[in-house]
């Protein structure tokens, strides 16, 4: 088994390097990274459903759809992720507690008391420190989970919507729980860095890992992916299930009743009660993206005036 430490911090590029390995690679491995800012949400998800909108939008904290199930989750510089690539037997690769037992040990190993409990989750006294999903490729399995080390717990706890009452959807959602940072269990490690080395160092003399680096064509190549998939609108954005969006707000006083359907990202059904503008344009909506850039454009274009808050009613 082998053992890659990506330095890179892109979020974009090291999920698309787990998939580039899982689909393209013989070798096992074990691969460990820490991502920028951003909010990863499992493939049959709807964005909108799952994040602050407003919150995200305005602090440029982008989006990404990951391959495997499971829910939404907040990376930033404080959250180690790892990712175990096996090989495995048709009809047995779905295993959480086979892939997370290691990293069990290794907590207990610097005195954590880390355990398996529900589904996915690791917990130590009861919170949650970290989130596992699956995917599952021929006879290879990426099973990946995030270790919350020192994450800015304002920033997660901001990017996550907390309100899903304006959403209707078959989208699976995400199971809200407390959480706690590794960090206030130990105080040894200086920052993630030292950890990430420490676990390294623990996999490698209990697991028997080499160290592997990508060669100049399997990262072109996983670049690539990032590309033309991790980075696009239509995978982070369009491919999660069909939606309804219902809410009352008022505007300039006028009390509104919107309703839209979306499916594969773009309105498909439109209707409003409210002022008599309102009323008259919005059925043009059908068509375009739900997005807060294309919405604030249409409005803008029908000359109805939203103020930076009152576009966020539509979400």
């Amino acid at each position: 088994m082998f053992c890659i430490n990506l330095n890179t911090t892109d979020p974009f590029y090291n999920l698309a390097v787990e998939e580039f390995l899982l689909k393209n690679a013989d070798e096992e491995f074990l691969i460990l990274y820490v991502n920028s800012p951003s909010v990863i949400i499992g493939k049959h998800q709807s964005v909108h459903m799952e994040v602050n909108t407003k919150f995200i939008t305005e602090n440029q904290i982008p989006v990404i759809r990951r391959i495997s199930g499971g829910g939404t989750v907040f990376h930033d510089y404080g959250n180690l992720n790892f990712s175990f690539l096996r090989n495995s037997e048709s009809g047995r690769q779905v295993d959480f507690r086979k892939y997370t037992e290691p990293v069990i040990d290794f907590l207990k190993s610097l005195g954590i008391g880390a355990s398996f409990e529900g589904k996915n989750d690791l917990k130590v006294d009861g919170l949650k420190i970290s989130g596992n999903a699956e995917h599952v490729h021929h006879n290879r399995v990426l099973h990946h989970g995030t270790l919350l080390f020192s994450t800015s717990m304002e920033m997660l706890g901001n990017s996550l919507r907390k309100d899903k009452s304006c959403y209707t959807s078959r989208a699976v959602a995400s199971n809200p729980a407390s959480v706690i940072n590794l960090k206030e269990k130990m105080s040894f490690f200086r920052d993630i860095e030292e950890f990430r080395s420490e676990m390294i160092h623990y996999f490698k003399k209990n697991y028997n890992l080499t160290s592997y680096n990508l060669s100049a064509t399997q990262m072109e190549q996983a670049d690539s992916i990032s590309n033309s998939k991790y980075k696009s609108w239509e995978w982070n954005w369009a491919y999660g299930p069909e939606y309804t969006f219902i809410k009352s707000f008022e505007i300039d006083n006028i009390p509104h009743f919107c309703s839209l359907i979306i499916k594969d990202g773009i309105i498909i059904e439109s209707a409003i009660e409210g002022s008599y503008k309102m009323k008259t344009v919005f059925r043009n909506l059908i068509g375009r993206r739900h997005m807060v850039s294309d919405l604030s454009e249409f409005f803008r274009n029908e000359n109805i005036l939203l103020n930076e808050a009152e576009i966020y009613n539509f979400f």
